[in-house]
């Protein structure tokens, strides 16, 4: 079966040429011209991807993403945002929503049927064993241990829990406050500094592999692709 991509976007032009790139390419088309229509069609469909305008009527592309990442049953759907708002900050907030990747308009078909491709490719790598890969590293969930090597090395609980994090949202950038809120629970900025001791802390303890955890100047840390 075609894996199905749905397009959420309130403009025909946009959508009809993203469509027919996608359907050149192998992929079953669903479309969605607002925001409620996209969450409607995600929760009947289920399709292996959504490609997000931010700026859809009646409700948000982030708020649709907000929402469909805030939800268990859907979740896992990986978003690819496509937006004429090209500022930092929106793209930051997307991807700490849980989008995918983020693509801006003027865009090249051929380069988001390429962006598509490669999410939905790092996607369907992720283990159902829960278990986290990346080089040299090996995260086991259920058993709450690393290997690095091949050999187990000890991380305190918060150490691993960060460092859980960052391997399941690996790709995407995390600012130092949300590292914060989503591994110490604070709600509020209190210390920054906190996280970059752990992080540096992990790096210490991964050794040789320490390079997949990479700095973003100025904002907080993502582990590579």
């Amino acid at each position: 079966m075609k894996p199905k991509i749905l397009i959420a976007d309130d403009e025909p032009d946009v959508v009809e040429l993203v469509a027919a790139n996608l359907r050149t390419a192998g992929f079953e088309v669903l479309k969605a011209e607002d925001g409620p229509s996209a969450l409607a069609v995600v929760r009947e469909q289920a399709p292996q991807l959504l490609i997000l305008d931010l700026m859809l009527p009646g409700m948000s592309g982030l708020e649709v993403c907000r929402v469909l990442k805030g939800d268990s049953a859907t979740s896992a759907i990986p978003i690819v945002m496509l937006t004429a708002k090209a500022e930092e900050v929106d793209r930051i907030v997307g991807l700490e929503l849980g989008a995918d990747d983020y693509v801006t308009k003027p865009f090249s078909p051929r380069e988001l049927v390429l962006r598509v491709k490669s999410v939905l490719r790092r996607n369907q790598n992720e283990p159902s064993d829960g278990l986290l890969s990346l080089e040299d590293i090996v995260l086991d969930r259920k058993r709450m241990q690393v290997l690095v090597e091949g050999k187990p090395v000890d991380f305190t609980a918060t150490e691993l829990k960060l460092l859980t994090l960052l391997m399941e949202r690996r790709g995407r950038v995390q600012s130092r406050e949300v590292l914060l809120n989503d591994v110490w629970g604070y709600e509020s900025v209190i210390d920054t500094r906190t996280v970059d001791t752990h992080v540096r802390r992990v790096r210490e303890k991964l050794g040789a592999s320490a390079d997949c955890i990479e700095t973003v100047r100025g904002f907080g840390y993502r582990i590579a692709q």
